[in-house]
């Protein structure tokens, strides 16, 4: 979604600027990334998952006892 976004602010600098050819340029990768996100969109099991906050492990973990000691 950055990436489409990024080159949506792009075509649009390069339209102000008047840069022709960079334009055309922009609307076919701008094209091909939205085709990428409509392919990874609609494949099978492309559910949102939330994994929730991982869970950081302690600064000093307890030390397991060695037997014979």
């Amino acid at each position: 979604m950055e990436i489409r976004d990024n080159l949506l602010d792009r075509i649009a600098e390069a339209e102000k600027e008047g840069w022709l050819g960079e334009i055309e340029g922009l609307r076919v990768s701008l094209a091909g990334a939205e085709s990428r996100i409509d392919q990874i969109d609609s494949a099978p099991g492309s559910v949102a998952i939330n994994l929730g906050m991982s869970r950081k492990a302690p600064a000093n973990p307890p030390r397991r006892r060695e037997q014979g000691r």
